[in-house]
């Protein structure tokens, strides 16, 4: 009985247009993997360099019908100025009152309670994010 190829022997021709395209394609995803991989590298990197203020809300205290108090504590570098905003929310979620907290260089850390006024009562208070100048 006759046994009969049906392949090319290999390496007898060379490579097929099929290999070309597959080894150009692994190339192109290799370089395309690279780029993104230090792409989001760099975000990340450029996220946590520039982040030299942060804040936190601490606790906060409905005191009237029109004011609430909230405690907040902000970390930052000794140079850094900025500023972080702060809303109070009435209990359907709408937003009642807002306040832009500002503070310059010296302290790393400020720990101070600040009054939010509010048109309707609210009941509850965020800490919405800090910038820094």
């Amino acid at each position: 009985m006759a046994v009969v190829r049906e392949q090319l022997p290999p390496g007898r021709y060379g490579r097929s247009a099929d290999e070309h395209a597959d080894h150009r394609l692994r190339i192109i995803g290799a370089v395309l993997g690279t780029a993104l991989i230090a792409l989001i590298g760099w975000f990340g990197y450029h996220y946590v360099v520039d982040r030299s203020v942060s804040g936190e809300l601490i606790k906060f205290k409905v005191v009237s019908a029109t004011s609430v108090e909230v405690h907040l504590e902000v970390r930052k570098d000794r140079d850094a100025g900025g500023s972080c905003t702060l809303r109070s929310l009435a209990e359907n979620g709408a937003e009642v009152g807002r306040k832009d907290v500002r503070f310059g260089p010296g302290e790393t850390r400020i720990d101070q309670v600040f009054t939010v006024r509010t048109t309707a009562p609210a009941t509850s208070a965020e800490l919405l994010g800090c910038t820094s100048d």
